[in-house]
């Protein structure tokens, strides 16, 4: 019942941009941090970025930094993956996930996890 679900994912050509949405539903969110994983076919899953519900803190990919923004609105439950320009590397099954951010590492932690959401990019 508790659960996380994105939406958004779909076919985009390089360069172009797409937003992932991601809403909680079954407990309130608002004081848990919020993130995103991704995983390309064949690879290992991988980071992505990760926003704090209380203080604003936002951490990112190195692969993704400046070209992804992370945001949130708790009125509505639902973190935002806002993507510019992407590219082919960008395409990979994004998950939303709850935890608890890891500032030494700067990553998330999950504990839960969405179902997924494919971003394909084509040239």
């Amino acid at each position: 019942q508790v659960q996380l679900v994105e939406s958004g994912g779909g076919l985009v050509q390089a360069g172009g941009s797409l937003r992932l949405s991601c809403t909680g539903s079954g407990r309130t969110f608002s004081n848990y941090a919020l993130g995103w994983f991704r995983q390309a076919p064949g690879k290992d899953r991988e980071f992505v970025s990760a926003i704090s519900w209380i203080g604003g803190l936002k951490y990112y990919a190195d692969s993704v930094l400046g070209r992804f923004t992370i945001s949130r609105d708790n009125a509505k439950n639902t973190v935002y993956l806002q993507m510019n320009s992407l590219k082919l590397e960008d395409t990979a099954v994004y998950y939303c996930v709850t935890g608890r951010l890891d500032q030494g590492l700067g990553s998330i932690n999950p504990d839960l996890w969405g179902q997924g959401a494919q971003v394909t990019v084509s040239s």
